[in-house]
């Protein structure tokens, strides 16, 4: 009996290594790509036959993704990326290229003309600031500035013209008389006559902002501004910022979206987007949204094909792939059915 029993364990091992031989075979020279092409035809059709909602349950995706948002944006990894953006915004691309190589003035003309029809949005927001006391104040204050400006450069003109000087001056007096005595009210009520002032520097100010976007030569404007800005190579900001000062920014904006994505609300957004997706695809079959994402199966393949020499050569090498081979077949011949089958 224990002679039997050992037959019968020489050959369950016998087998699996056979069998790990075979598979490591299929995974080695022309054989690979050969078996990876097989494979993952197969799941293609396999799949094809099935629709998103069937083979993929909502609630662990919703559940994965809302994990994702609260999870990977603070892990080391996604830290590991704030820092090569930082280095590569401070330091740039080591051949640097003009901007209009990447974007082309068409683009940048439809952006420009679809933001400028806008106004009526713009109008809406700027009228909402009129209402905040504190946006008063600045507006009203940056119209002073302004008009001080005004005054001083028509004083500095006029003094080189003869005679104009005193008068000038008679006229700068009286109007600095008239905004001291302004300025003192402005800081000493706050009550309504405050409000009143402040939203209607305000609302002056969203005129003047709102003709200037209005005006046709706005937009000649920012396009001859662009056109400037396309000529320059595409480098670092080393010229005009410290990395420190890089990283402050991008290191801030990271943090603002790490707490962001963290809340509540944020996760049910997420949900929400998820929901979606699967009303709108989940009957269709994964080749059917690939052809939709106009992305080509074929090509998805071949992609797989390229991919898989590098990934199955590197755990051949380290003897992992046998390992893991081996692990998923032993079991099963040191089942009792197999034993009770070979004996």
């Amino acid at each position: 009996m224990a002679s039997r029993t050992s037959r019968t364990k020489s050959l369950a091992a016998a087998l699996l290594d056979a069998q790990v031989a075979y598979h490591l075979e299929r995974l080695t020279g022309d054989q690979l790509e050969a078996t990876v092409t097989q494979l993952t035809e197969d799941l293609f059709a396999a799949a094809g036959r099935h629709t998103l909602g069937e083979l993929i349950d909502h609630e662990t995706i919703t559940a994965l993704v809302v994990r994702a948002l609260q999870t990977v944006p603070g892990s080391p990894g996604v830290r590991g990326i704030v820092e090569l953006a930082t280095t590569v915004a401070h330091e740039g691309f080591p051949e640097p290229y003009p901007l209009s190589h990447a974007v082309e003035r068409e683009h940048v003309v439809v952006i420009v003309d679809e933001l400028l029809a806008l106004t009526p949005l713009l109008e809406r927001a700027l009228d909402r600031l009129a209402d905040s006391p504190l946006v008063g104040m600045v507006a009203s204050r940056f119209m002073g500035r302004i008009a001080g400006e005004v005054l001083a450069a028509n004083k500095a003109i006029a003094g080189k013209v003869p005679g104009m000087g005193p008068l000038m001056w008679l006229g700068t007096s009286a109007a600095s008389k008239i905004k001291g005595a302004a300025d003192k009210q402005f800081e000493s009520l706050i009550g309504d006559t405050m409000g009143k002032s402040g939203t209607f520097a305000v609302r002056r100010l969203n005129s003047i902002l709102l003709d200037t976007v209005r005006d046709p030569t706005t937009r000649e404007a920012v396009l001859e501004v662009w056109d400037q800005l396309s000529d320059e190579p595409v480098a670092g900001l080393s010229h005009v910022a410290t990395r420190e000062e890089i990283a402050g920014v991008v290191g801030a904006a990271h943090e603002l979206t790490l707490n962001t994505l963290a809340h509540e609300h944020v996760a049910a957004i997420g949900a929400v987007i998820v929901e979606a997706f699967f009303e709108w695809f989940g009957g269709y079959t994964p080749t059917e949204l690939l052809d939709e994402l106009q992305l080509s199966r074929a090509d998805l393949v071949d992609d797989l094909v390229r991919l898989a020499p590098w990934v199955v050569q590197a755990l051949r090498d380290s003897g992992d792939l046998e390992r893991m081979v081996r692990a998923q077949l032993e079991p099963f011949y040191a089942s009792a059915e197999v034993k009770a089958l070979l004996d």
